[in-house]
């Protein structure tokens, strides 16, 4: 058997062929199956288990989270890379807590799978070495939230991270500018932890006035300060044994900081008033659009404040990082909206879909979600055209390079979701087409300059031409 040896498992003879191609390419030797339970079988008839297994998640017969949860209670310490064209929240943090080494989206990078089944194989622990071993999996209560949504390979990154904090305590920082979804995140790092069954609270910071913070985190006694008629209880004995979320925590103001520092440090703290100390166990997440580095360079944060909070990073992506969710967004939105003002819920096109796919949006999620509101209550017909948005958001320039790279993205999703095949000829072959026939109508059918525009020879040209069936 080769040093490196893996399994590869899909219904989906193209990826099979493709993947086993490129390994054995990379001198990694290869046995591709075409369902999870012929692999199975394989396993009960004691074959030489391999390195590493790359899964499909859909499959006709047991799914890949089935699969990856009866092989990995033969084979504990097997990394298996769950592989999908159906990306979510849910499947992702399914697949960490059943034990997957790795979560990847189709489309995907060749090489970028290569990469990470090597990872696989280097960490793959001598099962002889381990007396036992045990899956854990976290407590998961239904979702009282709404989920986060996405397909863009930047929250393919928050998805996964969700998915490795799932049976984790660790403190969570996430970054990102206003509007893009943070409280989200924590709502779901929460409901996918083993707290999920306790308390989640969440406090905004610059929505609290400074002299008040202090009791809305600690609670007061009664009598402690002029108004404080009654005892107060505190966010934190709030959130006791769940999550307290601290929204735009670079708003804190620095004698609050040393408090919290100090419940972080011992997990105990005093009413405002309060001469008894009380413990508690939370876990913190906390958020900012801030940079906090360069508050805390300009003494405005506390570093050692920083550093306790800063355990575990996500970016929380801005909208035009993920152009291609735009249009799957607005229509939740849509629906939604619908639903909560009794409304005929709103359809669009495909060009008002590519349309605000090019948008700026700078107030990110938050804004397209305002004008989903703002278009079922306002726009006259059923069906949304461009002429239908907002006038300050027709005012907004559309950044043309990113427009047809947006629908190219959309055609190729949809393409391989329905699950057509050889879409790179046939992608090649329609650009083609449309850049020669630019070029010659640059030229007015000056074959020669229009072989120079397009960086091809003039017998290059004539060749396109004739098999492209250019007239």
């Amino acid at each position: 058997m080769n040093a490196e040896y893996i399994w590869v498992i899909d219904d989906d003879k193209s990826i099979r062929w493709v993947l086993e191609k490129a390994f054995k390419q990379a001198g990694i030797g290869v046995s591709t199956f075409e369902s999870a339970d012929e692999a199975l079988h394989m396993i009960r008839e004691n074959a030489v288990p391999p390195n590493a297994v790359i899964s499909d998640i859909r499959m006709p017969g047991s799914d890949g989270l089935s699969f990856l949860k009866q092989l990995k209670s033969i084979h504990p310490t097997l990394p298996i890379l769950i592989m999908t064209a159906y990306s979510d929240l849910d499947s992702t943090v399914s697949a960490f807590e059943e034990g997957a080494f790795e979560y990847i989206a189709k489309p995907f990078d060749v090489d970028v799978v290569i990469e990470q089944t090597r990872k696989a194989c280097e960490q793959r622990v001598d099962e002889n070495s381990i007396s036992s071993a045990t899956i854990t999996t976290a407590n998961s209560a239904e979702p009282n939230t709404e989920s986060l949504i996405g397909d863009a390979p930047a929250m393919h990154e928050v998805f996964k991270a969700i998915g490795r904090l799932s049976r984790s305590r660790a403190t969570v920082l996430i970054n990102g500018e206003s509007g893009t979804g943070k409280e989200l995140i924590a709502q779901a790092l929460h409901r996918h932890s083993p707290r999920s069954e306790q308390p989640f609270v969440a406090l905004n910071m610059a929505a609290i006035p400074h002299d008040l913070m202090e009791s809305e985190l600690f609670g007061h006694e009664k009598g402690a300060f002029t108004g404080a008629q009654t005892a107060r209880v505190g966010r934190f004995e709030q959130a006791n044994g769940g999550t307290l979320f601290l929204d735009e925590i670079g708003d804190m103001p620095a004698s609050l900081q040393t408090r919290l520092l100090r419940v972080l440090a011992d997990g105990q703290f005093y009413r405002v008033g309060g001469h008894s100390a009380l413990r508690v166990d939370v876990r913190i997440i906390a958020a900012t659009h801030q940079n906090l580095e360069i508050l805390v360079e300009r003494k405005l944060f506390r570093e050692d404040l920083f550093h306790r909070l800063n355990v575990i990073r996500i970016e929380a992506p801005p909208l035009r990082d993920r152009r291609e969710d735009i249009p799957r967004l607005l229509k939740h939105f849509l629906n939604k909206a619908a639903k909560e003002l009794n409304e005929q819920t709103k359809t669009m096109t495909l060009e008002f879909e590519n349309h605000i796919s090019a948008l700026p949006w700078p107030g990110n999620v938050r804004q397209l979600e305002n004008t989903a509101h703002w278009l079922t209550v306002m726009a006259n017909s059923a069906e949304l055209n461009i002429e239908d948005l907002p006038k300050n958001i027709q005012e907004q320039a559309p950044t043309l390079e990113t427009n047809w790279e947006t629908t190219f993205k959309h055609w190729a999703n949809k393409q391989l979701h329905d699950g057509h095949t050889n879409i790179l000829q046939s992608a090649t072959q329609t650009f083609e087409r449309i850049l020669i026939q630019a070029a010659l109508n640059k030229t007015q059918d000056k074959r020669q300059e229009a072989a120079r525009l397009l960086g091809w020879g003039r017998n290059t040209l004539t060749r396109k031409i004739r098999d492209l069936d250019i007239s």
